[in-house]
């Protein structure tokens, strides 16, 4: 942080504390208590009223206020909830941002709003939905972020989620990245494939060994990330049964993959469009003998083999 944002932000942390000491601040700004004396000298040099009392701390002058930014206690909380988000599901650097962002937001709301922002937000808490985002995820979103404001093409070994033809998973892959959207709670990247030589989806938890090339890339002329629409390609119908014991369980799973969902008086009726039908094969043997496979045979005979396999392993 350079000095003159440094600047700005104690003063938004005095406006938001009554008192603060020194080793308070540098604490926060991660300087020294020497550093934070300079900068409240610059501050009161150039007009800011700061009172400071020895062995106690700084603050600032009743009723000095920055211009205020008017906000309702609703756009306030939607706002702070707002940095919870970012804080939980992007990358380390927008993640600090956003508790910078949060500190600013609240140090410039009226006390009588921020004591009404603060109880509303006792009683709502954000759970992001999906995993959580682990380290390296988090460090490989910044570094395609990186690539692609700089416009420059990625590698990565990726491990698809079904194996080709011949029983591989993995491969290397050379991608021109046009931009990230976290879909059902993971971070997906949409770029331009080399090998597949067209528009592909790449999770970001199946990638390793990620690197920035020095080959540049362009944006095409008629691409819009906020328009972008995925090709639907799942052209095969699955249809389940899931007996009357699970059938609530089955409906608050909300697999990506359900299309429809019929009451029948022998359980729970549920339509799945699918690109192979082996997507839902963990799905559905995770529960067990109370769904069954109705169409197509194919699902059928090859749970069946699965489910032969694990008996011997028994």
């Amino acid at each position: 942080m350079n000095k003159t944002d440094r600047l700005l932000a104690i003063l938004l942390e005095l406006q938001r504390k009554d008192i603060l000491r020194a080793e308070d601040l540098a604490g926060i700004f991660e300087t020294s208590v020497r550093t934070i004396y300079r900068d409240i000298q610059a501050l009161s040099e150039s007009g800011v009223p700061i009172v400071g009392a020895p062995g106690i701390g700084y603050s600032l002058m009743e009723g000095y206020f920055l211009p205020p930014v008017s906000f309702t206690v609703e756009e306030a909380v939607a706002l702070l909830i707002g940095t919870d988000f970012v804080e939980q599901k992007f990358d380390t650097e927008y993640g600090t941002k956003a508790q910078a962002s949060r500190r600013k937001i609240e140090a410039i709301l009226p006390e009588s709003i921020r004591r009404e922002v603060s109880r509303v937000r006792t009683t709502i808490r954000l759970f992001a939905g999906g995993k959580e985002v682990d380290r390296r995820e988090k460090t490989y979103l910044e570094t395609l972020r990186l690539a692609i404001l700089e416009k420059r093409k990625v590698r990565f070994g990726y491990s698809k989620r079904m194996p080709e033809a011949d029983g591989n998973r993995q491969s290397v892959r050379v991608v021109a990245p046009y931009g990230l959207v976290l879909l059902h709670g993971s971070w997906v990247l949409l770029g331009q494939c080399d090998l597949r030589q067209q528009l592909r989806h790449f999770r970001l938890s199946r990638m390793d060994e990620l690197i920035v090339l020095e080959d540049g890339f362009q944006f095409p002329a008629d691409f819009k990330l906020q328009d972008y629409k995925q090709a639907d390609d799942r052209h095969i119908s699955v249809r389940i049964l899931a007996r009357p014991e699970i059938a609530d369980k089955v409906k608050e799973a909300n697999n990506f993959y359900m299309e429809a969902v019929e009451e029948h008086t022998d359980g729970l009726h549920v339509l799945f469009r699918v690109r192979q039908p082996e997507e839902l094969l963990q799905w559905i043997l995770g529960w067990g003998a109370d769904m069954v496979v109705l169409e197509p045979e194919s699902l059928r005979d090859r749970v069946r083999v699965e489910v032969e396999k694990m008996l011997k392993c028994y």
